[in-house]
């Protein structure tokens, strides 16, 4: 039997408001997917941003077959208690040499913590679909993107990216909008897989981030007005139920890559295998 680490990037806060939104935290969004993919394991999930968070030991983290980092509305370029609190738990990880994986957030709490930068994107987002998403040449062969169309999208919502890769990282896959979309980061003797996108996340999740963020995404210039965020959330919670409805990929200029939850799921698959 598995057994996973689920490290959620969330204040105490910030889950209470997700849960309030979506119903679960970052972390039981995780934890779900993950019992869907591997019915038998069992998973933990802690909360190291909390003031009083266990403080786990290489030692107790290399008992697990593997750590997910998760993402939230977390800013690893703050200079505050709980992003310090995190980057600590996220270099634990790297010197247990547990295999780990982390998406939208947790690909950056993970460059941070391996000496890479990571900034506010300038003057853009991207929420909804990361369109486009194409990866290097080292991504063509690497496992975790087995599987992957020669371009895709994914599910995405982040202001944050990643700058700067650290030392001895690789990139894995790239768009128009952001850089770093997949990177594998070796460090302290750990590796890391992640993705700035969120493969853990359906559908409706993401239309509940958008309605959440919507005057932000406003002032951001991908809405003209509130309402043209409302309708791009109902396209989503529609292909949620639909997932099959054609006239739906029209509207919202996706195919099956986006459509289907196992295609979605694809890199958090690929990971899971490669620790069979």
């Amino acid at each position: 039997m598995p057994h996973y680490l689920v490290a959620e990037s969330e204040t105490t806060e910030e889950r209470e408001a997700r849960r309030e939104h979506a119903g679960k935290s970052s972390g039981e969004t995780y934890a779900a997917t993950l019992k869907q993919l591997r019915p038998d394991a069992e998973i933990t999930i802690v909360a190291p941003a909390d003031e009083d968070a266990q403080v786990y030991s290489a030692e107790t983290i290399a008992a697990f077959d593997a750590v997910f980092v998760t993402g939230s509305p977390l800013h690893v370029y703050d200079d505050t208690p709980e992003v310090a609190r995190q980057l600590a738990f996220m270099r634990t990880v790297f010197a247990s040499r547990t295999r780990s994986f982390g998406s939208c957030a947790g690909l950056q709490l993970a460059v941070a913590a391996a000496g890479g930068a990571v900034r506010k994107m300038p003057d853009r987002m991207e929420a909804g679909i990361a369109r486009r998403i194409t990866p290097t040449e080292a991504g063509r062969s690497h496992p975790l993107l087995a599987g992957r169309a020669a371009s895709w999208d994914a599910p995405a919502i982040h202001g944050d990216e990643v700058e700067r890769l650290p030392d001895d990282a690789t990139l894995l896959a790239s768009n128009a909008v952001t850089t770093v979309q997949a990177a594998e980061i070796r460090h302290d003797g750990g590796i890391f897989w992640g993705v700035q996108y969120h493969p853990e996340l359906a559908l409706g999740e993401i239309a509940i981030a958008l309605r959440r963020q919507a005057d932000a995404l406003v002032e951001a210039g991908l809405a003209d007005d509130t309402n043209a965020v409302e309708a791009r959330a109902a396209l989503l919670d529609a292909l949620h139920d639909r997932p099959d409805h054609r006239a739906l990929y029209w509207s919202l200029g996706i195919d099956r890559e986006f459509a289907d939850e196992a295609r979605r799921r694809l890199e958090l698959t690929n990971f899971l295998e490669m620790l069979d």
